[in-house]
Formats: C-alpha cells, sequence, structure tokens
C-alpha cells in the first residue's frame, strides 16, 4: 500500500505543479489594470461615470482586438470613497499584482500621497486633468503623469478666457475674481497661479473655501452676495458644484458670471438645478456624445452584448468619456512599451512608464483609435509628462451643455516658470534630486 500512496501523492503534487505552472502562464498574458473608484458617498454621482467609462473602454479592446497584440487586459476595482487613506490602501493592496500597469488614483489627494511610493514602487501615476502641478516637469517626477492638463492649465485657461470676453487683459485691472474652492488639495491646487495673474493684471483675487463635501454653502454665498465679485471661479466636485449653482440662484449671483474647472462642468453638476444654471460656464478638457467611433464601438462590442459596466444612456456623457481617455492612453502606453520592449509581452510598470512617456498620439492616430473630436492630439516627452495643455469652454443653456469654438492653450511663458520652481522646491523638502538627462534614453 505505501508504493501506491507514495505514486498517488507524487502524482498530486506533479498536477499541482502543472496547474501552477499553468495558472502562470495564463497570468503571464494578462495585462492588469488596477482601477481605483468611488461609487459610495458624495462623490458618487461623478466618480461612477468616470470609472464605467474606464471598465467599458477595457472591455471593449478585449472583445473588438482580443486585448493588445494578443496580451488579455484585465482589471479589478477598489472603492475608495474619495478617502486618501482608503485609496493608500487600495493602491498597497493592488500593486502586487501579476502585470500591473499604472494607477490612476482618481483623487488628488490620493495622488499626493503616492507620489513618494510610486519611485519606490516602479508604478506609475497617471492624473489626467488633477494631481499635481508641478509634476508636469518629467526630470523632477519621473512617474507622474498630469496628461492633458493640470490646474494651473485650467485656471490660466479661464483667466484667458474671461479676458477675451471683457476685451483683454487689461480690461480686468480693479476687477474683484473670487475663487470659490474645495477646502483639499484639489481645491487649493490653483491658487498659486490666479496669484501670478492677479500680480500680472492687477485683479483683487479672493479666495472662499468651502468644506467638503460642499453641501452646506449658505454662508459663502451670503459672502459673495456682500462681495459682490465680478467673477466667480468654481472649484469644485461632486455635490459642491449643484449646491454652489443652486445657492448662486437664490442669493441673486448671476450665473452667466460663473466660471468652473473640468470637473465641475458635467450632468451630475447641473442636471438637478436645470434652468436655474442656464448661462453658467465650465472647462471641456474633452468632447462628449455618442457620435465618436469608440463610442459607437463600445454600444456595439461591450452594450449590445449586455456587458456594460453602467446604463447604456450614459455612454459619451462628459465624464463617462474623460474615463475612457484616460483608459484608452493607459492601453497605448502598454501598446507603445511593446513597440521597444516585445510585443505580444506582458509589460512591467517601469516599461509602462517608458511608454508613457514616449506617447506619440497625432489627429491620424487618433482618429484611428475612433477619438477624432474627443481630444486634441498628445505627445509626451522625458522632460513634459502632460504633452497637453488644451481645453475649450463650454456654457450650460438650460438643457445642455455648448462647447465653443475657441481652443485655449495654457500660457508656458507663465507656466513654465512656475513648474520649474515648484518642481525645484519640491525635490529639496523631499529631498530628492533631479533626474539626469542620461536617464531619458533608458
Amino acid at each position: 500500500m505505501k508504493p501506491t500512496r507514495t505514486l498517488i501523492a507524487a502524482a498530486a503534487v506533479a498536477v499541482g505543479t502543472l496547474l501552477t505552472a499553468g495558472s502562470a502562464l495564463a497570468q503571464a498574458k494578462e495585462q492588469f489594470f488596477p482601477l481605483l473608484s468611488y461609487r459610495t458617498g458624495p462623490y458618487a454621482p461623478n466618480g461612477t461615470p468616470w470609472a464605467n467609462g474606464k471598465q467599458d473602454y477595457i472591455k471593449m479592446i478585449n472583445a473588438r482586438d482580443g486585448g493588445v497584440n494578443g496580451v488579455k487586459l484585465t482589471f479589478e476595482e477598489c472603492e475608495t470613497g474619495y478617502l486618501t487613506d482608503r485609496g493608500v490602501e487600495c493602491y498597497e493592496r493592488l500593486k502586487s499584482r501579476p502585470g500591473v500597469t499604472v494607477f490612476d488614483p482618481q483623487a488628488t489627494g490620493i495622488t499626493f500621497a503616492l507620489t513618494e511610493k510610486a519611485p519606490v514602487d516602479k508604478i506609475p501615476l497617471m492624473t489626467l486633468g488633477y494631481g499635481l502641478s508641478v509634476a508636469q516637469d518629467g526630470m523632477a517626477f519621473k512617474w507622474n503623469f498630469p496628461l492633458m492638463g493640470s490646474y494651473w492649465t485650467g485656471a490660466d485657461i479661464l483667466i484667458q478666457h474671461i479676458a477675451k470676453q471683457n476685451g483683454g487683459f487689461d480690461k480686468l485691472k480693479g476687477k474683484k475674481i473670487t475663487l470659490v474652492y474645495h477646502d483639499s488639495p484639489f481645491g487649493k491646487e490653483p491658487i498659486p497661479l490666479l496669484q501670478e495673474r492677479a500680480k500680472m493684471h492687477g485683479f483683487d483675487l479672493q479666495l472662499l473655501p468651502v468644506t467638503a463635501p460642499g453641501v452646506e454653502q449658505k454662508a459663502t454665498w451670503l459672502q459673495v452676495r456682500q462681495q459682490r465679485p465680478d467673477f466667480v471661479l468654481l472649484w469644485g466636485w461632486g455635490v459642491m458644484n449643484s449646491t454652489a449653482l443652486k445657492e448662486a440662484q437664490a442669493t441673486g449671483y448671476p450665473r452667466d458670471k460663473m466660471y468652473g474647472v473640468w470637473w465641475a462642468g458635467a450632468e451630475p453638476d447641473v442636471r438637478d438645478v436645470g434652468a436655474g444654471a442656464k448661462g453658467y460656464h465650465a472647462l471641456a478638457l474633452n468632447g462628449s456624445g455618442t457620435q465618436p467611433k469608440v463610442m459607437q464601438d463600445i454600444l456595439k462590442f461591450v452594450h449590445d452584448k449586455g456587458q456594460g459596466t453602467g446604463p447604456k444612456d450614459e455612454v459619451g456623457q462628459v465624464l463617462y468619456t474623460r474615463g475612457v481617455i484616460i483608459q484608452m492612453l493607459s492601453i497605448e502606453a502598454v501598446r507603445k512599451a511593446q513597440e521597444r520592449f516585445g510585443k505580444g509581452k506582458v509589460m512591467t510598470g517601469e516599461q509602462v512608464r517608458w511608454g508613457m512617456e514616449n506617447l506619440a498620439l497625432d489627429q491620424k492616430r487618433l482618429d484611428a483609435l475612433g477619438f477624432g473630436g474627443v481630444m486634441r492630439p498628445l505627445q509626451t516627452t522625458c522632460a513634459d509628462h502632460m504633452g497637453s495643455t488644451w481645453a475649450r469652454v463650454q456654457v450650460w443653456d438650460g438643457a445642455k451643455w455648448n462647447i465653443g469654438n475657441d481652443w485655449y492653450q495654457a500660457d508656458e511663458a507663465v507656466i513654465k516658470p512656475m513648474v520649474k520652481s515648484g518642481a525645484a522646491k519640491y525635490l529639496a523638502e523631499k529631498k530628492m534630486e533631479m533626474r539626469p538627462a542620461s536617464d531619458c534614453s533608458s
């Protein structure tokens, strides 16, 4: 009996070994995307479509293309509730998964917390339109990618637009501009840029913080009524935005004198206010609607198959589209990395970081990806981790957003010196060094 038992045991070990090897081989062909999200709490109405867009794009690429050069794309969501500590917990839990690619923290506070962790773990952070503004400098921030814009570029474009609408920058002298902002790292980010522009053009900048999540703003808008600013900039997120518009209506502040950042310019921000928000302006970082081919493909390969993450009528909305863009850029970074490190192979976080640093999406490539009319061309470099600083301004007509035809680009003459000095200060505080030029070829 003993030999028989020994043979059985040996066979069991062999089978287990084969299963383990088979599992490892399966994993070796899977590129894993950790998806931090918030579908609960006061920011859920905005965080949910953002998260749904990312998931649906991954599903579409798998269904339509079979992944990236034969590599299947997998993902797992982790609920943060927009809380920094929970975001860090999600990061720590998911960072060691095989084939981990890139983290989109989906919150500026979480980004701040992960910025020191990413270089140690060698996993890039993508913060499209948010995060640390000075991270545009790729020589100082090797692992951060604030693609398409930062809060400094957004604030700069808003001031440019207001100046243009009022006859030039010289017309801003003596004006009052009030920033109503989410009292968090997110809300505080544009302040240095606005202070710089105030010095340049002679307008009076007033700062009114709103305690998160922003459901109570009566005192804030009483101050607005007392101070009577010429313009109000709204730097809000989630329920704060619709609450601000309702309070502005209640206190009689003209909505056509209000200008929001691109995180205050989506359907959830104005839907409940309706006609009461008519005339409100907000930055448009991306286009929207179901007309673009990428949205048609998502409908065809995902929703029409009953595989949609959220409701079908959400496809093409502003934040849903932004989630799709984020996921596309992540996947294109993988594709770019494969060109150098091996097509059909799973890329490491370090290899994907190289791909993100060498993105080259011209109009021809965007059209081929189905993103024509959705975003501007984007090209990153070792020194420039943003790649594009363009945005438009949209206006709410009481029922829908109408995007203007004018594209604005942040003024590099203003932005670059601030980024350079801010990055140097950050490195000095953290006792870190700038990347050598030779690192750009690695």
